[in-house]
């Protein structure tokens, strides 16, 4: 299995070498070169697996180096009862109706981000290995809230690597920001950026194409990689919760097999949806992806329109993690949609650069709309959808679970689709849990108490408890304290690495 560039300007590499690498030379991403397909055989394997022999099955196509013994040995490190609070990993729950929510937050940072990033340290290492790096490898994160502490949580000190995660100042929750500044590791550092997600993703971008920073870094035997989804090594394990969550609602009935499946992913990245986009080349069968946006709909109006237009208002909403308008990893769906046509995507993320939109050709746009249905809901939509499914289900949604939901309510009034449906649940609601305390209490209730008042308030008042990756946060030592501008960062990374 050859992975190969989305832009087409550098020679194929192997899995390990594209999980090394992290982003090709030429500032394309990584796309295999075959789709992996799974059988009758297959499928009755994953119905009698647990979550980290699901894992195996799914990544060993996509990983050929790997061996069955060390991709046991990824799956059982990675996903293990002193890292999730919940022995099913990723838990199917049900809803309401034909309507089920796959929890993906029961890791270390109670993010989903830990499915994948509790998996890619291993990875990482062990393609290290596989292609004789010689270098001790850099990992740079951009982050809008979950990757980064879900990345330094994962990478805390893994031999042969560094990790600088750079976070937008004021586009991240206060636990999400404290997440990052209270990290401890020897490997570990964090900056905040005056800016917002895309000013630091920019950056990051920057910096990786940067040609002569590169060549300094490797003077000192270091060498630049990834722990965003443009990572293949990043996205690949995301596609087994997709399997699991298809395996898991033929488990409790709720389809035969072959039946399809609606999934609702609140994306801002897309790179989770963009997982389960792998998961239906795989075979898993899908009747719509339904991605969900905030304010900062510009994948809702790409879906419609075929026109992906960042020239826009940014909005900062109580959904962080998707307050993103350059959405890195549609351009893996643009690359596959194109029949791996490089000169086309080359051409569009070209113009997005500099004149910051495109328009994608008629037939790619109904393939894209062939299975893909996009909305998006507002703050105060978001808010009403917390109150009204707890007091309504007794459960309890954070606001990016909210927004998929308030849409997924949007679609099904409009089309009248009634099939099986899995909303991803991308955060516990106690990672945002000021909001959340918005939706449940009155103005005068929250008035003035601080975000782990709140959510000592919200445990109170749900009967839930506050998970042990939030538990305390409050009292633990603030080690990181760095804020760069954007146009510093090469300067800030140098700082880190000392050089």
């Amino acid at each position: 299995m050859l992975y190969y560039s989305s832009r087409g300007k550098t020679d194929p590499v192997s899995a390990a070498q594209a999980i090394t690498m992290g982003i090709a030379a030429d500032g394309g991403l990584f796309v295999p070169e075959k789709r992996p397909r799974l059988n009758e055989d297959d499928w009755l394997k994953l119905r009698n697996s647990n979550y980290q022999q699901r894992a195996v099955q799914i990544l060993g196509p996509f990983l050929p180096e790997f061996t069955q013994e060390e991709l046991n040995k990824c799956a059982n490190a990675a996903y293990h009862s002193e890292r999730f609070d919940d022995p099913r990993i990723a838990p199917l729950v049900h809803l309401y109706d034909h309507v089920f929510v796959q929890e993906l937050w029961h890791g270390p940072t109670c993010a989903f981000k830990d499915m994948a990033l509790q998996m890619l340290p291993h990875l990482l290492t062990l393609s290290m290995t596989k292609t004789e790096e010689p270098d001790d490898v850099v990992i740079l994160v951009a982050t809008s809230g979950d990757t980064g502490k879900a990345a330094l949580e994962g990478f805390r000190d893994v031999v042969r690597t560094r990790i600088i995660v750079f976070y937008p100042d004021e586009g991240v929750s206060e636990i999400q920001k404290r997440q990052m500044v209270t990290q401890e590791g020897s490997n570990v550092f964090v900056a905040a950026v005056a800016g917002n997600f895309d000013d630091a993703q920019s950056g990051v971008k920057r910096i990786f194409g940067d040609l002569s920073f590169n060549r300094h870094l490797a003077e000192h035997g270091l060498k630049l990689s990834s722990a965003n989804s443009i990572n293949w090594g990043r996205l690949v394990p995301q596609i087994v919760y997709y399997v699991s969550a298809y395996v898991d609602l033929l488990a409790q009935g709720a389809v035969e097999a072959g039946q399809p499946v609606n999934f609702v992913v609140p994306t801002g990245n897309f790179g989770n949806i963009l997982a389960a986009y792998y998961a239906g080349l795989m075979g898993v069968p899908i009747n719509r992806l339904i991605c969900a946006s905030n304010a900062n709909n510009v994948l809702t109006d790409f879906i419609r329109t075929g026109i992906y237009d960042r020239n826009r208002r940014f909005e900062k909403t109580l959904s962080p993690s998707m307050d993103i308008l350059i959405s890195s990893n549609l351009e893996r769906l643009l690359f596959e949609t194109t029949g791996h046509d490089a000169g086309k995507v080359s051409m569009w993320m070209e113009q997005l650069k500099n004149q910051g939109r495109y328009e994608i050709d008629s037939e790619t746009k109904d393939k894209v709309q062939s299975i893909f249905w996009g909305d998006f809901c507002d703050d105060v939509q978001t808010l009403e959808t917390i109150r009204a499914v707890w007091e309504e289900r007794r459960y309890l949604l954070d606001t990016h679970t909210a927004v998929a939901v308030k849409v997924y309510q949007n679609y099904e009034k409009e089309t009248g689709d009634h099939t099986p449906t899995a909303i991803m649940s991308t955060a516990s609601p106690f990672k945002f849990g000021s909001s959340v305390a918005r939706a449940l209490f009155s103005p005068e209730a929250i008035q003035g108490k601080d975000e782990f008042t709140l959510l000592n308030m919200l445990s109170t008042a749900t009967g839930i408890q506050i998970p042990k990756g939030i538990a305390g946060l409050e009292n633990r030592e603030i080690r990181h304290k760095t804020r760069t501008k954007p146009e510093d960062m090469e300067q800030t990374v140098l700082n880190f690495l000392q050089l």
